[in-house]
């Protein structure tokens, strides 16, 4: 009865550690790739009225007007590039954004490109689609290696897909990166997907976009984490018009539209000041390095909300183990990797519980 696509994937190993979460009392919970402020009193506003003004309805499917055009707006100021209204569509989400921009783009045998480690959805979808994902490794300093990527792509390479800053890594590509992928998918005329989710969270560096060095390029953003609105499910898509027709034609079969009365809410929060959020979270990442740098090997993340230290010694599935029973919850870095020697922490949470969890991963090491 059940399809080989759908036997294809597995479930999501970050949702069976959420599941357990639930069976332990009082967790250190370091795994969730949520922020943990909730989205802010003057956003929750704008959603009530939206709703009490009776914006309950479908949208059209590309998304309110309003919104595509503060969504161009928002790229224009922080990107340095002009798009039209033709070159967007509002989706359930980034990866809502990822799946239509895959479904449009892959037949059967293509391949996509992307790095190791990777968000967790990237494989799958590659997969679920009948494509071939192609994953070149960054270890150990997580860089673009650009003799591993001309290896990499071929005639049949129809995306590089881009992650910065990085799930699960915290990782910001540099100019470097950046300027890496583009010349080589400029060598052979390959769509760039940046997956640019957290652009909200960078902390020493500027963030570079590949749109400001090659113009085939899909920007993938959303609200999730930069105003805590992973559970309103909104996100973008940006890049040519074409792409973006068959994204909302295929939005038409799917997900129909995003949540409408939040799109309204959206427009306000593109000129919210989210200063004071980015500086607490540089703060959290800083107790983390700190904390794990000398038992650990870590690189320091300069994005995101994770960090991904590596053991020097043992089995990476009995140390995450070994962690739960002492009611710390990270993840294996196989759910993210073709590697297990790794695990990802999320300091999205308390500076107590981050200071808590350092703490027993620290002596769970000694005795390990």
């Amino acid at each position: 009865m059940i399809s080989r696509r759908a036997l294809m994937v597995d479930s999501s190993g970050i949702r069976k550690v959420f599941d357990l979460a639930a069976k332990l009392k009082d967790p250190v919970n370091l795994s969730i790739g949520q922020p943990d402020f909730d989205v802010p009193e003057e956003l929750k506003e704008e959603a009530i009225k939206a709703i009490k003004k009776g914006f309950n309805r479908y949208t059209v499917t590309q998304g309110i007007e309003e919104l595509r055009f503060k969504v161009l707006e928002h790229i224009e100021k922080t990107r340095g590039k002009k798009y039209e209204l033709s070159n967007v569509i509002i989706t359930s989400g980034v990866s809502g954004g990822l799946l239509l921009a895959l479904f449009s783009i892959i037949n059967p045998g293509d391949e996509i490109v992307f790095f190791d480690p990777y968000f967790v959805m990237y494989k799958h979808l590659v997969n679920l689609l009948d494509g071939k994902p192609v994953i070149v490794d960054t270890y150990p300093d997580f860089k673009i290696s650009e003799e591993k990527l001309k290896n990499a792509v071929n005639d049949k390479t129809k995306a590089i897909i881009l992650n910065s800053p990085c799930n699960p890594t915290g990782y910001v590509y540099t100019q470097k990166d950046i300027e890496t992928i583009v010349k080589i998918a400029r060598e052979r005329n390959i769509l760039l997907i940046s997956d640019e989710i957290y652009d909200g969270f960078v902390y020493d560096e500027r963030f570079i976009s590949p749109i400001s060095f090659y113009d085939k390029v899909l920007i993938l953003g959303g609200f999730s984490k930069t105003y805590a609105m992973t559970g309103w499910r909104l996100g973008y898509a940006v890049g040519d018009a074409e792409l973006i027709a068959q994204m909302i034609k295929l939005q038409q079969y799917s997900f129909v539209c995003a949540p409408s009365p939040f799109q309204y809410a959206a427009v306000k929060a593109l000129d919210f000041d989210t200063t004071h959020f980015r500086n607490a979270y540089k703060r959290k990442r800083d107790l983390v390095y700190e904390g794990l740098k000398e038992k650990f090997d870590v690189v320091k993340p300069g994005g995101a909300f994770y960090i991904y230290p590596a053991l020097r010694k043992g089995s990476v599935d009995k140390f995450v183990e070994l962690a739960i029973s002492n009611n710390v919850l990270i993840i294996p870095g196989n759910v993210f990797s073709e590697k297990n020697t790794n695990f990802r922490i999320s300091f999205a949470a308390k500076d107590e519980d981050i200071l808590r969890g350092v703490d027993i991963l620290n002596r769970i090491i000694d005795n390990f």
